[in-house]
């Protein structure tokens, strides 16, 4: 059965389950006055207990075997390879694999196919069934039994509520370490491949080298350069189009909520909003295809105009248009604080004589500024990590300028570039993609801690 059908079926088990623990609670009850039962719980958390009695282990177990069932059988195939297969090298191993499985999933046998693999491919197929069915016996059997422990603790005395909570509550917390050592494990990676490539490049020629030219030989006899990896370019390059958008989205963006929540009366709000928000909703790569053809060109017949030389791909067009872009994370997240500053503070002014206009920028701001800042905060994370945009307009130049009318390149494109295409995952050229992410992930760490000082100093000042 395949594991959709198994999620199904076992929902439908759990809902039974549930039924079936309500149904139950209501008649082990007795009643004592006046419609009320001598339960401790209400009737529905016991159906809920026994729902996660058998719900919580059966769907471990499924989520572990369907995690874990593919290398195992293929280990399991592996081993019984023949030993001329078993003595070639671990690449070469990995092909034949490789193409066993490709056959045994494909069900069509290759002219090249010779018989040991047509029958290692046949046991796979056997061994994935076998798998398959053994996984959804367990299941299922899990499951069951879950249903009649949970049955034999319905009782009045049984404290259900209880168990439910903290059922639920270690499975919040569950959640929240998940989440958390995922956050570790990928700084843990990122720090790992980095420090493979400080064994070949000196941090100092990556963090304050002025030269970016990634590319070297593959192979000794290969032809090829020895490779520059001074990432000064490309954090210029980076804080340069960033900064060129918030200069667009954080004035528009703030005046936009200050209108919306201050000035604009309902039925303007009801429609603005919306299709400002619909910004966001649209691809980069959109907004890349509208740089390159219609702002970049702009940009280069007005310079040319007025007696400058701006090229073809500029930090302008992409920092323009990726301004446009964050506007909504400025405008819908300002708007929202600001609306909810309370009236009381701007009663408060209007009292003291202020006007409105005095009353927002003296009172109404600041008290909505922590909220503000986070909101720049993501504008500037969003435009920081953008990358299509800046292929398509910016080009991919690692030049050391801060001319907005030249061709510079980011983090993010060169992350992408290094890993594209065919090269050996030990070679300095892709571990340099590794040493960029973990260069961008401190400066936003950075960042976040200089938001957190602004965002506490401020919120002690008005709370």
């Amino acid at each position: 059965m395949p594991v959709n059908f198994i999620l199904i079926t076992l929902l439908a088990l759990l809902i039974f389950g549930f039924i079936l623990g309500r149904a139950r609670s209501i008649k082990v009850a007795t009643e004592v006055r006046n419609g009320r039962y001598n339960l401790h719980s209400r009737p529905y958390y016991y159906g809920y207990m026994i729902a996660l009695w058998a719900g919580i282990p059966s769907l471990l177990i499924l989520l572990l075997w369907t995690g874990f069932d593919s290398s195992i059988v293929t280990s399991l195939t592996a081993s019984d390879l023949p030993s001329e297969i078993q003595e070639l090298s671990k690449d070469e191993r990995s092909l034949v694999i490789n193409e066993i499985i490709n056959l045994a999933e494909s069900g069509k046998a290759d002219v090249n196919s010779s018989e040991p693999k047509l029958q290692a491919a046949a046991h796979y197929l056997s061994l994935k069934n076998i798998s398959l069915m053994a996984k959804t016996v367990v299941v299922f059997a899990l499951a069951i039994l879950g249903i009649i422990i949970g049955l034999r603790f319905v009782k009045p005395e049984f404290r259900a509520r209880n168990q439910v909570e903290k059922i639920v509550r270690w499975v919040m917390i569950g959640c929240a370490s998940i989440a958390i050592l995922t956050t570790f494990g990928i700084v843990l990676s990122v720090l790992f491949e980095s420090l493979q490539f400080f064994k070949s490049v000196p941090f100092t020629d990556f963090l304050f080298g002025t030269h970016w030219n990634p590319q070297t030989a593959i192979r000794e006899d290969q032809v090829g350069g020895s490779g520059s990896f001074g990432a000064i370019p490309l954090f210029t390059g980076t804080l340069l189009i960033s900064a060129i958008a918030l200069t667009i989205a954080v004035p528009i963006g703030l005046m936009t909520a200050i209108y919306l929540s201050e000035y604009a009366n309902q039925a303007v709000r009801s429609i603005a909003k919306p299709v400002l928000e619909i910004l966001a909703g649209i691809p980069t790569v959109v907004y890349g295809f509208f740089a390159a053809l219609t702002v970049a060109p702009f940009i280069r017949e007005t310079g040319e105009a007025i007696g400058l030389h701006p090229s073809s791909e500029s930090a302008l067009a992409a920092g323009v248009v990726m301004g446009v872009m964050i506007i909504p994370f400025v405008s819908s997240l300002s708007d929202d604080v600001i609306s909810a500053v309370p009236q009381a503070m701007r009663d408060g002014s209007y009292g003291m004589g202020a006007t409105k206009s005095e009353t927002i920028r003296q009172v109404v701001i600041p008290a909505a500024l922590p909220g503000i800042v986070g909101g720049v905060l993501l504008a500037a994370s969003r435009a920081i990590g953008e990358t299509m945009i800046v292929v398509m307009a910016a080009g991919l130049a690692a030049n050391l300028t801060a001319n907005p009318l030249e061709a510079v390149t980011t983090i993010t494109v060169q992350i992408v570039t290094l890993l594209t295409g065919d090269q050996e995952f030990d070679s300095p050229k892709t571990l340099a993609a590794f040493a960029l992410g973990l260069g961008l992930f401190t400066v936003t760490l950075i960042l976040n801690v200089i938001s957190l000082h602004v965002v506490r100093k401020y919120r002690e000042q008005y709370e």
